[in-house]
C-alpha cells in the first residue's frame, strides 16, 4: 500500500502541494456521471432563464480558461474524460458543489449573494478549483484506506460498488453530513479559495471581487455560522485575509490570462 501511494502521488496545480490520488479517473468520472444524472432526475431545474444562463456562461468561460492553462502546462490529464455541465437547481439552499468530470450544480438560494456574473465566478471558480485539484479523489482515497484497510482498491471499486458509492457521496458532500473528513476539508477549502481566485481571473473576472464577496457575506450573516457549503472553511477573517494575500498573483492572471 505504501508503494502504491508513492506511485500515485501528484502535485496540485498552482499550489504545488503533494497529494495522493489512488482512484482511477475513469472510475470516478463514471460514478460522477451516474450520480449527477440521478440527482438531476430527482430535483428541479430552475425556471429562471436569466440566472441559468449566467451560471452556464460563467462555468463555460472558467472551464475553457482552465483547460487552456492545463494544456499549456502539460497538465491536461487533470481534465481527461471531462464532460463539463453547469446547472441551476430550484432550491433555497445557499449552496453549490462540483463532481469529477466537470459536473457542477448551483442552487437558486445562492444567487442573491452572487448578484452578477462576477459574483457567480467567485463561487464557480472555487467549485471548479476543487475539481481540477482532484480533492474528491484525494479524500476518497484517504477514506478507502481508512475504511477498507489493506483491501485492494481495484477490488473495492469493482466488487464493493455500494460501499464505494457511499464513500464517493461522502467525499463529494452529497447527502452526507457536512464536516465529515474535516481535517482534509479545511486544507482543500483553503486551497480552492486560492486556485478559484486565480482561475476566475484567467477567465476575465476581476479577482478582487472574491474579497468583497466574502466581506458582504460576512456582513449579511450578522456573525452567524456560514452557509452549509462553507461550514468547513476557515473563519471569514482568515479567508478574506488569504484572498487579500493571493490578490497580487491573481491580478497577474487577470492582466495576462
Amino acid at each position: 500500500m505504501v508503494a502504491l501511494m508513492m506511485m500515485r502521488c501528484s502535485i496540485v496545480p498552482f499550489t504545488g502541494r503533494k497529494q495522493v490520488k489512488l482512484i482511477p479517473a475513469s472510475e470516478l468520472n463514471a460514478m460522477a456521471f451516474q450520480s449527477y444524472r440521478d440527482f438531476l432526475s430527482q430535483n428541479t431545474l430552475s425556471a429562471n432563464t436569466s440566472q441559468t444562463g449566467m451560471v452556464k456562461n460563467v462555468g463555460e468561460r472558467i472551464s475553457r480558461a482552465v483547460g487552456d492553462y492545463l494544456r499549456q502546462n502539460n497538465l491536461s490529464d487533470r481534465v481527461e474524460g471531462f464532460e463539463w455541465e453547469f446547472n441551476l437547481m430550484e432550491d433555497n439552499q445557499v449552496n453549490a458543489w462540483a463532481m469529477p468530470g466537470g459536473k457542477v450544480v448551483f442552487y437558486t438560494g445562492i444567487m442573491p449573494y452572487c448578484k452578477d456574473e462576477t459574483g457567480v465566478a467567485v463561487v464557480m471558480g472555487h467549485e471548479i478549483a476543487h475539481v481540477i485539484a482532484l480533492h474528491g479523489n484525494e479524500r476518497m482515497s484517504q477514506s478507502m484506506i481508512a475504511e477498507m484497510g489493506s483491501l485492494a482498491l481495484a477490488v473495492a471499486i469493482h466488487d464493493q460498488p455500494q460501499e464505494t458509492q457511499e464513500l464517493f457521496m461522502l467525499s463529494y458532500g452529497i447527502g452526507a453530513t457536512v464536516g465529515a473528513l474535516l481535517p482534509f476539508s479545511r486544507i482543500h477549502e483553503k486551497e480552492a479559495d486560492q486556485i478559484g481566485q486565480y482561475i476566475m481571473a484567467m477567465a476575465g473576472y476581476d479577482p478582487a471581487r472574491a474579497i468583497s464577496f466574502w466581506q458582504e457575506m460576512e456582513k449579511s450573516s450578522g456573525g452567524a455560522h456560514p452557509p452549509e457549503f462553507l461550514s468547513t472553511h476557515p473563519s471569514y477573517d482568515k479567508r478574506i485575509s488569504g484572498l487579500q494575500s493571493n490578490l497580487p498573483k491573481a491580478l497577474e492572471y487577470y492582466k495576462n490570462p
